[in-house]
């Protein structure tokens, strides 16, 4: 009867381990990409723009498109699956909020991401009537038009650009961004803006800080440039 060393038992039973996981793994990737996100639908939201003071939208995985509306409404077209959806309401106080949600178990996420038909946001405000706006993103773009608000407006894009026409606020403008471009107008002249600007891996045509002017503009980006113009 051939007997095996002590060494050659460990290195099968080390074999038959990997060959397991291998195994294991590649079960959880066909169920993934089986199960996937599901079909997606195109749904849509509307809202009152007279009665809407804020928005603030924060999701992952999708790229956010703004539009002027042709009148007062707030609209909002996306699309949903059974395991990738939003959560969309108006506060008492006003505030209209989107929020991602999503009811994916850890196979899913191996079948890849949707369509990018499917990950896009598209919203249409009446322009300056809001008094703030918060958009915030991941691993997609943040996109605007020229518009106004009558207080604050944040942008925040991690794995996106950020490109915006010629923008105005009442206050305050803060952008954010990371692995992208910030590129785009403000509405007013530079001597307007208190600015605070702080680039890392990227180029930046803005000073470091700026001190004494009414409004704020506050700029952050990482790997990525930084090139924003003013249009008083």
């Amino acid at each position: 009867m051939m007997k095996f060393s002590k060494s050659k038992k460990r290195n099968n039973t080390a074999r038959l381990s990997i060959a397991c996981l291998c195994i294991l793994f590649a079960a959880g990737m066909l169920a993934g990409c089986s199960s996937g996100s599901g079909e997606f639908q195109k749904s849509s939201y509307t809202a009152d723009g007279t009665q809407v003071k804020e928005i603030q939208i924060q999701v992952q995985d999708r790229e956010i498109e703004v539009a002027l509306s042709q009148d007062q409404q707030i609209s909002l077209e996306y699309a949903e699956s059974e395991k990738e959806g939003y959560s969309i309401s108006v506060s008492q106080d006003n505030v209209l909020t989107m929020a991602a949600k999503n009811n994916k178990n850890w196979t899913d996420y191996f079948g890849g991401k949707a369509d990018a038909a499917n990950r896009k946001i598209l919203l249409r405000i009446p322009s300056g009537l809001l008094s703030s706006l918060t958009l915030s993103t991941t691993n997609g773009d943040l996109l605007l038009p020229a518009l106004e608000v009558t207080g604050s407006l944040s942008l925040s894009a991690n794995n996106g650009d950020i490109r915006f026409e010629k923008l105005g606020v009442g206050n305050a403008l803060d952008l954010k961004a990371k692995n992208g471009d910030i590129r785009g107008t403000v509405a007013g002249s530079y001597e307007e803006f208190s600015i605070s600007c702080e680039s890392k891996k990227g180029e930046s045509n803005l000073p470091s800080k700026k001190d004494g002017a009414p409004k704020a503009l506050t700029v952050a980006n990482n790997n990525g440039d930084i090139t924003i113009e003013f249009a008083g």
